[in-house]
């Protein structure tokens, strides 16, 4: 069974779309929660039993949810005010229902992973007003002094299309792109892992820019300008440019990078659904239970230290509280386990220390404005246009987002969307020194436009490389770092591991193969789930086996070190 739903190609025959499945490891985890036999089981003598879920963000929050279900007793650990992690999405001042996402704000449709939470939390979702997509009444590009609008990229110059065939053409010449995405489409998993597994070999030493100085359709400058100044839909791609080809590779095989959505009333609202989901038909909980309840409405505080003792784990907190666990699920960013939280070395294999070591991670900062009303939507007297658009640009703001729940309500401005180099000029700064330097900006791409004028109340930023629980957006590997993204995203396999190794698991986005996306964040936490199941002495249920279970046949491959 699948829960993707199809759509038509261009000659009209149903295909299926293209989703976020594989291509590293081409587990089908929607199948896999869909099931009515569950995840599995655990013995009767394990439930109730502590795991501690080091973590209140959206993988957090998947692993504590499922271990619940199967009869253990999650107890979570977050070391912010709020559960979210980079679901963040605070309120202005006085306005409740007008949020600032400072973290995650978009969700492509093809996670649906993730969606199977968003439906199970019952919450509503709309599509994402991405530039030129059709939830943007209009974009303007604005590159090197020249404005172009358009409601489509059909109405812009000519140059751009070209850009755009570049891409396609480099995509389909350099990376199979038709055949690794129809293997996608029909989950055909040996075509699949044919195609990526060489793709991985061959291409693992390439950043994005050489694949791109590298394809005869990019061989101007001008169009690889373009293409990372602007690029097409979520913004330009230049901040990517110094990482691996193949973190861009997953993106686009997988369609994250378009068909975008948005949780209506804010991303947090996940992680703090699946927090208050009521649990029914239980295997040990009484009916009703939730995850609130059997913290007392509170997680425990931030984690200081995690040790080893013996075959058990123990985790203490800045409270001063000490437990020992059989089993951990660490979910915040790795690099939390060498600055923030105090960890004994017997925690991991080598191997994955010098994986950790070497995470890569990607900065990135955002500047919101609360406005009276969304006055953008008023029409300049002299153009005739928006008075505001959508907005990718070569100045300091980058990307512009323009954001309303309808007329006679305040509206919100993502002022500025930049990452790394432009994240870090931003870093300095206070909050309405950011606004202050960003405005001029839009007022010359925009002359005229009062935005100024309707903007009330303090803007909300955040940077997320100077945030002391995060320290970083995502992880994003640089070419060559396939090997230790393996050596993370594996290690919940553990059956080769000596009694006094296991236990302690690594979940979150950054273990996954699609650092920046929630999706890799829930299926890491599933895999985790999984490890825990079965060092409880747990199965899956006949005919829905979990992701250990096929992992022989799916383990992405194996490249060699000499």
């Amino acid at each position: 069974m699948t829960t993707f739903h199809p759509e038509r190609s261009e000659n009209g025959a149903i295909s299926a779309p293209l989703t976020m499945f594989g291509p590293d490891f081409p587990f089908p985890y929607d199948d896999w929660l869909a099931h009515p036999g569950g995840l599995g089981r655990v013995p009767a003598e394990a439930h109730g039993t502590e795991v501690a879920v080091i973590g209140g963000g959206i993988a957090g929050m998947v692993a504590a949810h499922e271990l619940l279900r199967l009869g253990l007793r999650p107890v979570v650990y977050e070391a912010e005010q709020d559960l979210g992690g980079r679901m963040c999405s605070p309120s202005f001042d006085g306005h409740p229902e007008a949020i600032a996402e400072l973290g995650a704000m978009r969700f492509p449709t093809a996670a649906t992973t993730l969606f199977h939470y968003i439906r199970e939390a019952g919450l509503e979702t709309k599509p994402f007003p991405n530039p030129l997509s059709p939830s943007a009444p209009s974009t303007v590009i604005d590159l090197e002094g020249r404005e172009h609008w358009a409601r489509t990229a059909a109405e812009l110059p000519s140059i751009y299309q070209q850009v755009s065939d570049a891409w396609d053409k480099a995509l389909q010449e350099n990376a199979e792109r038709s055949a690794i995405e129809d293997a996608i489409r029909r989950r055909d998993v040996r075509s699949m892992k044919a195609i990526w597994n060489g793709l991985v070999a061959r291409l693992d030493d390439q950043s994005f820019y050489e694949f791109l100085a590298n394809a005869p359709s990019f061989s101007a400058f001008r169009y690889r300008e373009i293409f990372g100044q602007v690029g097409f839909g979520t913004g330009g791609w230049d901040t990517d440019f110094p990482n691996s080809i193949l973190e861009i590779l997953r993106v686009v095989f997988g369609r994250a990078d378009d068909d975008h959505h948005t949780i209506v009333g804010g991303s947090r609202q996940l992680p703090e659904g699946l927090w208050r989901h009521r649990h029914h038909d239980l295997a040990y909980w009484p009916d009703g239970t939730s995850l609130a309840a059997l913290h007392e409405g509170h997680p425990r505080p931030a984690v200081s230290h995690i040790d080893r003792c013996g075959t058990g784990i123990t985790v203490r907190d800045i409270g001063g509280g000490s437990r020992v666990y059989p089993a951990a699920i660490f979910t915040p960013n790795v690099r939390l386990l060498l600055t923030k939280v105090r960890t004994d070395e017997r925690l991991l294999p080598r191997q994955c220390w010098t994986a950790v070591e070497r995470t890569h991670y990607m900065g990135a900062s955002k500047v919101f404005v609360l406005t009276d009303r969304p006055f953008w939507q008023d029409k300049d007297p002299v153009t005739g246009r928006d008075m505001l658009s959508m907005t990718l640009t070569d100045r300091a703001p980058r990307s512009v987002y323009l954001l309303d729940d309808g007329p006679d309500r305040p509206g919100v401005i993502c002022l500025s969307y930049t990452w790394n180099d432009d994240s870090l000029k931003q870093l300095p700064l206070t909050d309405e020194e950011r606004m202050d330097s960003i405005l001029p900006a839009l007022e010359r791409i925009y002359p005229g436009a009062p935005i100024r004028e309707h903007v009330i109340g303090k803007p909300i930023t955040v940077t997320w490389e100077r945030e002391p629980n995060f320290n970083g957006a995502f992880k994003a590997n640089l070419p060559g770092h396939y090997r230790y993204q393996r050596r993370l995203y594996t290690h919940f396999m553990q059956q080769d591991l000596n009694a006094d190794q296991r236990g302690f698991f690594l979940a979150g986005d950054d273990v996954s193969w699609t650092g920046g996306f929630a999706e890799g964040a829930v299926t890491t936490a599933l895999n985790a789930v999984w490890g825990v199941l079965r060092q409880f002495g747990g199965t899956t249920c006949a005919g829905n086996p979990g992701p250990g279970d096929l992992f022989a046949d799916l383990a992405p491959v194996e490249l060699p070190m000499d």
